[in-house]
């Protein structure tokens, strides 16, 4: 027996040391329980949709486009779609890329972002690459040409230049979606600056 009358650590039982282990399961089911968000999906990640945040889209793009020299446009996005992240950031020589990404209708995730800059350097920026990738195709939606690219995490990205801004769309949600996004970016009127 170890000194103060309690057995040392080869005296334990299988016993003492499953007793411990439920014991460190049950607090991990309540620390779980308690914050929530988290839950098994085997097979593929989930994402509780009312823990993910929101962010005020419109609000960023009229900022933006009141503080950049290309034009920015706001796109009227499908309803169920919700706007979860907005940015910008500089790119290529003393350009900078507005973003907003949003959690669309399938779950899926997409973002658009907006340049002055070259689409070489967007490209480069936007997809992760360490230089310009290279073209994988092309798709037409309402009469604008979109060229597809590689992306992160195997995704495609899409860019076009409209009335003067490189636009790309990249993310993990369907062709469908993609095409929501791309007709309405196209059907918005820049905004004021």
């Amino acid at each position: 027996m170890a000194e103060g009358g309690h057995p040392g650590r080869a005296g334990l039982r299988m016993r003492d040391m499953v007793g411990a282990v439920v014991v460190l399961l049950l607090i991990i089911g309540v620390v779980l329980a308690w914050f929530g968000g988290c839950s098994f999906s085997p097979g593929r990640p989930s994402v509780d949709q009312a823990s993910v945040p929101s962010a005020d889209a419109s609000a960023a793009l009229t900022r933006a486009a009141g503080s950049v020299p290309f034009p920015v446009r706001e796109p009227a996005v499908p309803k169920g779609w919700r706007a979860n992240s907005t940015s910008t950031s500089p790119v290529g020589a003393g350009e900078v890329v507005v973003r907003v990404g949003w959690l669309t209708a399938s779950g899926k995730y997409l973002q658009l972002s907006q340049s002055g800059a070259a689409a070489a350097d967007v490209l480069v920026k936007e997809t992760g690459q360490a230089r310009t990738p290279a073209a994988d195709g092309s798709v037409e939606v309402d009469g604008v040409t979109w060229t597809t690219y590689p992306s992160r995490r195997d995704e495609p990205a899409w860019v076009a230049e409209l009335d003067g801004a490189v636009v790309l769309i990249t993310g993990s949600a369907p062709e469908s979606e993609f095409r929501q996004l791309a007709a309405a970016t196209q059907k918005a009127t820049p905004l004021a600056r």
